[in-house]
């Protein structure tokens, strides 16, 4: 294979995992690197995440692509997955044990997002895995803080609250002003949110 017909499959490998399983499937096979990146340092695999590729999303992880390549948004396929709320996309993704240390441009983790966009169903498998669930991004908040925070307190955000509780988050881990949950919940008048708090032992 000359040089010019491998660059030319990576680039197709880049645009099939957008759209074309069928593709990615044979370019794979016939030896192109499942890693290769875009000019924005997007992997096929991240690319697939983005456009819920799930076929193709799988056939690169068994190729081996690695879930944890940032681009230079500090996006990573967990990362992407957890807050776009990639549901079949994550569970694939966690069964290549990916690294959860592994941080957005804000310094948070794939849950922290999740649970400010409410998505339920993500945020259930990712507090079965490592990841640290009090952890504290730049902006000085936890997943539980955005869950609140950034959110309208309905019903999604009222569940995702009880999920973290129930996962033994810190109920009283503040932001960096001092501002407890609880606090946060009172003040936007989150009355559901309040209540599952306070059961908590929450200040």
């Amino acid at each position: 294979m000359t040089k010019q017909v491998a660059e030319d499959n990576e680039k197709n490998l880049l645009v099939a995992a957008r759209t074309d399983p069928v593709t990615v499937k044979r370019l794979l096979e016939q030896g192109v690197k499942a890693d290769v990146r875009d000019e924005q340092g997007r992997t096929a695999l991240l690319l697939a995440v983005r456009h819920n590729q799930v076929e193709t999303a799988r056939l690169l992880i068994e190729a081996g692509a690695d879930v944890n390549a940032q681009d230079r948004m500090q996006d990573s396929p967990l990362l992407y997955a957890g807050a776009e709320g990639r549901l079949e996309i994550l569970r694939l993704i966690l069964k290549a044990k990916p690294n959860f240390k592994v941080y957005n441009r804000y310094g948070g983790t794939a849950l922290i997002p999740a649970c400010e966009r409410g998505h339920v169903e993500v945020v259930k498998e990712l507090i079965k895995t490592d990841v640290d669930i009090d952890h504290v991004n730049r902006l000085g908040w936890t997943a539980l803080l955005e869950a609140i925070i950034l959110s309208e307190g309905g019903p999604r955000h009222q569940e995702i609250v009880r999920l973290l509780v129930k996962a033994r988050a810190n109920v009283n881990l503040a932001d960096k002003d001092g501002v407890s949950p609880l606090r946060h919940a009172r003040q936007r008048g989150y009355a559901d949110i309040v209540k599952i708090l306070e059961a908590a032992g929450a200040k």
